[in-house]
């Protein structure tokens, strides 16, 4: 097997086809007898064994790669995983990332991504692949799809992807909306989205955690923090809110202010009441959260001035 004579140009040809080093190629193609696809086999099998080897590996670093259709109808986000930082910001890693997305694009799911072909093997085997390459374990972290009248997207640093639904074209305001998806990590669209029980368990561990702090800062003398009632629009039902404007009559009756300036004086103690009891809304539910690029409103009310709906989000990120 080592009289086997290996050209140059067939290492290069190898090479080019795999992202193999030079001596592995070589290697391959005298252990193969020179046959191009036996050596491609070759190095597949030694990708398997590295694969088992470090299968219970933790693939945390890695890329978040996005992609759009022509008609920016569809949009996919997906993470290729890799265990180190240096490898993920290598870029043949990143190249390998985009063209496992220019694939990705094409289809509504992981498993139907990962059975695709990719130069003759599928997904799935081009990963093997290239963990023997690579040396480290990779795997497809994250593949998410999204469909809508505009799709936009933004990727932060390779590390996160964000992909938005609009309800027409609005190229400024798809990005806009995409950054404060990856900048600010909602799970909803709405708190129309969450669970009654989950907003229940969040309400109970959130008072917790306050009335704890309180504690502790009453113990230090310092101003204590308020105490919210309830923390989602879910909850803050029309009997709710009437029995919040009376509280709010009530203090300013108390405080002696003129009944003819209440109207003046209740909206804005009505929006404070809403604010202060909607935080799990303000943190997770992309349209209530402040617009980082003005907080002075919501996402909600950036996106109504722009006249354009935000009909879904998808995002995806390393670890």
């Amino acid at each position: 097997m080592s009289d086997v004579k290996i050209s140059a140009a067939e290492v290069n040809k190898l090479r080019k086809a795999t992202g193999a080093g030079m001596m592995d190629c070589k290697k391959a193609l005298v252990e193969a007898k020179g046959d191009f696809d036996e050596a491609i086999n070759v190095l597949r099998k030694k990708g398997q064994k590295v694969a088992e080897k470090r299968a219970d590996r933790d693939s945390s670093e890695g890329a978040a790669v996005t992609r759009i259709n022509a008609d920016n109808t569809v949009g996919v986000a997906i993470v290729l995983g890799c265990e180190t930082d240096f490898v993920g910001k290598n870029e043949s890693f990143l190249a390998l990332a985009g063209q496992f997305a220019d694939i990705a694009i094409n289809f509504d799911n992981k498993e139907d991504f990962l059975a695709a072909d990719f130069g003759g093997m599928t997904v799935a085997e081009k990963l093997v692949e290239q963990t023997g390459v690579v040396g480290e374990k990779l795997e497809i972290n994250a593949f998410e799809r999204l469909e809508a009248p505009y799709v936009g997207t933004y990727v932060h640093i390779n590390k996160i992807g964000a992909l938005v639904g609009l309800s027409q074209a609005e190229e400024s305001v798809a990005k806009d909306v995409a950054m404060q998806v990856a900048s600010m990590g909602a799970t909803s669209l709405s708190y129309k989205g969450f669970d009654a029980s989950y907003v229940a368990n969040e309400t109970e561990a959130r008072i917790a955690v306050i009335e704890k702090d309180n504690i502790e800062l009453g113990r230090l003398g310092k101003t204590l923090k308020n105490v919210p009632q309830y923390i989602s629009m879910a909850q803050l039902t029309p009997e709710v809110m009437a029995k919040a404007e009376e509280d709010a009559k009530a203090q300013l009756a108390a405080e002696g202010k003129p009944e003819k300036i209440w109207g003046n004086i209740l909206p804005g103690k009505m929006d404070r009441f809403v604010s202060d009891n909607t935080t799990l809304d303000q943190e997770q539910c992309l349209l209530d959260q402040r617009f980082i690029k003005d907080e002075k409103q919501t996402v909600a009310a950036y996106v109504a001035s722009k006249n354009v709906e935000v009909t879904a989000f998808k995002r995806v990120s390393l670890g």
